[in-house]
């Protein structure tokens, strides 16, 4: 009896080691095999509790990466990210295996580390060495390994160089930011010049970066703290704008980027008007700095006449006069670089002066109260006008004579505002703390009267619902394009400040940009950067220049858009819905660059304003998605839509509210239809028969689809659009029925002003219904 009581206690106590032993196995498992998955918090811990795998949100950020950290060391330290490319917002991610891949799933995204075409069962196991390996059911061959896809950290075991044989390339690239893992501008690679020689190398310009010496500190970096900027290592912020000059970002500087550079506030008289003389331009004097970099000396001369040899020169930033040593005039052409702030005290210290417009040296309280006009809703624009007015016959009596062509005023706009419930009403928030004054220049109506020859119709660029465009010319040689508002036009004060507030506020490449406007005489005139080749629709929907429109060019304006539409979803400081997305509002610069245009219906977001309801439905037909169409439910999944209709108008060559088919109905019917039937590549342009690009094609309608389904919340937002379209390693989701796609299209006609022989510029049809 005690011999089996014995041993039914060592079996209890042997089970009781097995269960804890389960348990800490589950708990601590290091291999991920076929069928199962890694949600939320679980983490794989390598058999030697060295290394750990997991999702994480780096410090305060709303984003989810899948990394590798030490398991150890208490203050989380992260060696390798699985997406860094590939931020993930949902709330539950998940890493499993499909196939033969390892995979992430995002909500709608599938995202595959690897891409092997072997086949059987497959397992990834994280090592104590911090690899994550990838491994087959009957080989020890590793299919993929997170050494090979390195991230910013250099482990053991790890390879940097490149492959002769397979041209495969092992870097390190630094984190963007703190909270950011994505790519940053520096990276560690072999010189491909000379392959016994490693560099650190900032962005991909291949040139030598001082990354460091003894002794040194961020300012003596090349261009840390960006153009017309001082950078002063006893500040915080270390990097301040020069008097007259703000951030060249549209939004508030980040405080981990120091190279974003400063622009001018008012562009200078010399430059903008295009006078022989800098006599309407004067210098800012700064004392205690060090020289910036790259000036010509002018030896021999005074220093009034170094004075006047800058002043006399529109390129001309900033001049110096070098008393010390051999003495001489120095003279700053272009971007002011490496300014750095000295103490007082410092014998280093040197004297600058810097050109700036006569306004911003102006101190008169009289005048600056003249000037700064807050821009609000409570405010009627014929204050501005009156306001305006008051001060050029106040300019006029000062100077005693003004050139008619010339009297651009610049005035401080106040142009924060939050939408309200409708679009009627608007609220002011001018008082935020940082807001950020925007300046816009007023031009005359004579100088724009002489810029396009009198409205000649030889300068018409176009007509649309808004009125005409002209093609103009300033005096300093620069062109224009004149959107001259008709007095009969939809677009009324209310468009007009919506456009004019929000252009002066964006800064982005995607963006028209808008230089100025006109509000004397009763006229409404809007001056925007002049785009030699117009719009999109006049060359995808004309039969001769269509050809000129290959995959690649197509391609390159498709992403163009939806990264102008993702800075306005995501980036502009209020979430903004263009509400009017369509080809002749896609404007094409010189290199074929697409700006998206006409701001004029745009609905702006403050705060975490998502979407809203209005009464007033305005756009055009056949880009409307039906929850604001039929609903007035506006979000930009509003855009989202319109992006998908242009996607395939760009994919097709025919215009969704123009298309006509005996058996179909309107373009997306017909792309639906022939989707459903595998033949979706039918949809495509013919001009682009001689394209080797079917597998591109097909993922940009599918994408296009994905835009246009009827529920908004199907549909992907701007940037998982374009992660989409741009990474051929995401598994797409296939598109439900688009919205619309059962309605027969009809003949639309076109806006009254239509003028059919001359090209759309910034037509817009705007459509006034009852919500229901």
């Amino acid at each position: 009896m005690p011999t089996m009581k014995l041993a039914l206690l060592s079996l209890l106590m042997f089970s009781c080691h097995c269960i804890r032993f389960s348990v800490v196995y589950a708990a601590e498992m290091s291999t991920i095999s076929a069928g199962q998955s890694l949600t939320g918090s679980d983490t794989l811990v390598s058999s030697g509790g060295v290394f750990e795998l997991g999702f994480f949100s780096p410090g305060n950020s709303s984003y989810t990466y899948l990394g590798i950290w030490y398991k150890k060391i208490e203050v989380r330290t992260v060696v390798w990210v699985g997406n860094r490319d590939l931020p993930l917002t949902t709330s539950s991610p998940a890493l499993a295996i499909d196939g033969a891949n390892l995979v992430i799933l995002g909500g709608r995204i599938t995202y595959k580390l690897s891409d092997n075409s072997v086949s059987g069962n497959v397992s990834a196991t994280l090592l104590d060495s911090g690899n994550f390996v990838l491994r087959g059911e009957s080989s020890e061959a590793i299919l993929w390994q997170s050494f090979d896809d390195p991230s910013d950290t250099f482990l053991p075991g790890m390879k940097l160089g490149y492959s002769r044989k397979t041209g495969k390339v092992w870097v390190l690239t630094s984190w963007k930011n703190a909270t950011d893992p994505s790519p940053g501008d520096f990276s560690l690679r072999i010189d491909s010049e000379s392959p016994d020689e490693f560099v650190i190398l900032k962005g991909a310009s291949q040139q030598w970066n001082l990354f460091w010496s003894q002794p040194r500190d961020d300012c003596h970096i090349f261009d840390f703290c960006g153009s017309f900027s001082t950078c002063n290592n006893r500040t915080t912020p270390t990097c301040e704008c020069l008097d007259g000059f703000r951030t060249s970002d549209a939004k508030k500087r980040p405080q981990h980027d120091t190279s974003l550079g400063c622009t001018r506030r008012i562009p200078l008289q010399c430059e903008e008007m295009g006078y022989g003389n800098g006599d309407e331009d004067k210098f800012l004097k700064m004392d205690h700095v060090t020289f910036p970099l790259y000036y010509n000396p002018l030896e021999r001369i005074s220093t009034e006449a170094c004075k006047s040899a800058c002043s006399g020169d529109c390129s001309c930033t900033a001049y110096a006069y070098d008393g010390s040593g051999s003495g001489g005039c120095l003279l700053w052409h272009g971007d002011l670089l490496n300014l750095r702030q000295l103490s007082e005290d410092d014998p280093d210290g040197k004297t600058i002066f810097v050109k700036l417009a006569a306004y911003e040296l102006q101190n008169s309280p009289e005048i600056n109260k003249t000037l700064k006009i807050a821009l609000a809703s409570a405010v009627p624009l014929v204050a501005l006008v009156l306001s305006t007015y008051i001060f050029c016959r106040w300019k006029k009596k000062q100077k005693g004579k003004m050139a008619p062509t010339q009297d651009i005023l610049l005035f401080d706009l106040d142009l924060s505002i939050a939408a309200g419930t409708d679009e009627t009403s608007h609220k002011g928030i001018g008082n935020e703390k940082n807001a950020e004054d925007a300046w816009l220049p007023l031009f005359s109506f004579s100088s724009v009267t002489a810029a396009t020859e009198n409205f000649s119709n030889s300068n018409k660029l176009g007509e649309g619902g808004f009125g005409p465009v002209y093609k103009g010319k300033l005096l300093n040689g620069k062109h224009v394009a004149v959107k001259r508002l008709s007095k009969k036009s939809a677009q009324g004060m209310l468009e007009l400040r919506n456009e004019t507030m929000l252009i002066a506020k964006l800064q982005h490449k995607n963006l028209a940009r808008l230089l100025g406007c006109c509000l004397e005489r009763d006229e409404k005139i809007l001056i925007y950067e002049y785009m030699p080749n117009k719009s999109l629709d006049s060359f995808l929907f004309d039969q001769a220049k269509r050809h000129l429109l290959n995959w690649e060019k197509r391609a390159h304006i498709v992403e163009g858009i939806a990264q102008g539409l993702i800075y306005l979803h995501q980036h502009s400081r209020l979430r903004i819905v263009h509400r009017d997305l369509k080809a002749s509002n896609v404007l094409l610069d010189n290199d074929m660059n697409p700006k998206i245009s006409d701001f004029g219906l745009a609905k702006m977001f403050g705060g975490n304003e998502s979407e809203a309801n209005t009464n007033r439905i305005v756009g055009t037909y056949g880009y409307m998605s039906p929850e604001y169409a039929l609903e007035g439910v506006v979000s930009i999944k509003s855009d989202v839509f319109s992006f998908g209709v242009l996607l395939l108008e760009i994919i097709s060559g025919k215009k969704n509210t123009g298309f006509y088919q005996t058996d179909s109905m309107n373009l997306l019917g017909y792309a639906w239809q022939l989707w459903q039937e595998d033949r979706a590549l039918r949809l495509v342009d013919l001009a682009l028969e001689n394209h080797n690009s079917d597998g591109t094609l097909m993922r940009h309608i599918n994408v296009a689809l994905l835009c246009v389904q009827e529920i908004a919340a199907d549909r992907p937002t701007m940037s998982e659009a374009l992660t989409m379209l741009t990474n051929e390693l995401l598994t797409l989701p296939s598109p439900k029925q688009p919205a619309f796609s059962c309605i027969r299209t009809q003949k639309i006609p076109e806006p009254p002003l239509y003028r059919p022989d001359l090209n759309s510029v910034n037509d817009v049809t705007i459509s006034l219904m009852e919500a229901r």
